[in-house]
């Protein structure tokens, strides 16, 4: 009886085993972070916002050499001016002064925007691809392992290289 017993224990415990073996979810990894800054189409981005970032900044900057010169002139002139005059002018600048505020504000926004218009396709792309080799490769969990992504251990396989080769670069 007590041979049928440690039997049945050791049937269950074998059972039990085997299902937890076969439960286990397979989980790869992957630098998304890595892989977005190595894809092609990110340093086209990247140049393009770069040349875009220039053509503001040498707009604003030129606005703003031009109220520099309208400063001192307004400066030099102010005391064969009336004071009504004057007044006027500190006026003008003070305007001058909000536009290009106005306008460097403007050119912020519109960068962000253009950043997002020029990324959200790279990353909607990498994303399809990571899916489609963690599918491949018959996993059930890709995880980021970027810097502070929250992962502390990846030992497991990176699907980095594999992505890249579906991806063509």
């Amino acid at each position: 009886m007590k041979q049928l017993r440690t039997l049945a224990i050791a049937f269950v415990l074998a059972v039990g085993a085997v299902s937890f073996a076969g439960a286990q979810s397979k989980v790869a990894h992957i630098n998304v972070q890595q892989l977005v800054e190595d894809m092609p189409e990110m340093k086209a981005a990247r140049a393009e916002l770069e040349k875009l970032e220039k053509q503001y900044s040498a707009d604003l900057q030129s606005s703003g050499q031009e109220l520099q010169n309208k400063i001192k002139l307004y400066e030099s002139e102010a005391a064969g001016k009336s004071e009504d005059e004057n007044r006027k002018r500190a006026e003008e600048v003070q305007g001058m002064q909000s536009n290009i505020m106005q306008a460097r504000q403007t050119a912020e926004q519109e960068l962000q925007k253009k950043q997002m218009e020029l990324i959200q396709p790279i990353l909607e792309k990498a994303q399809k691809a990571i899916q489609k080799v963690g599918r491949a490769q018959g996993f059930q969990y890709v995880l980021d392992s970027s810097p502070n992504s929250g992962i502390l251990l990846a030992d497991g396989k990176d699907l980095l290289a594999d992505v890249k080769k579906e991806l063509g670069f």
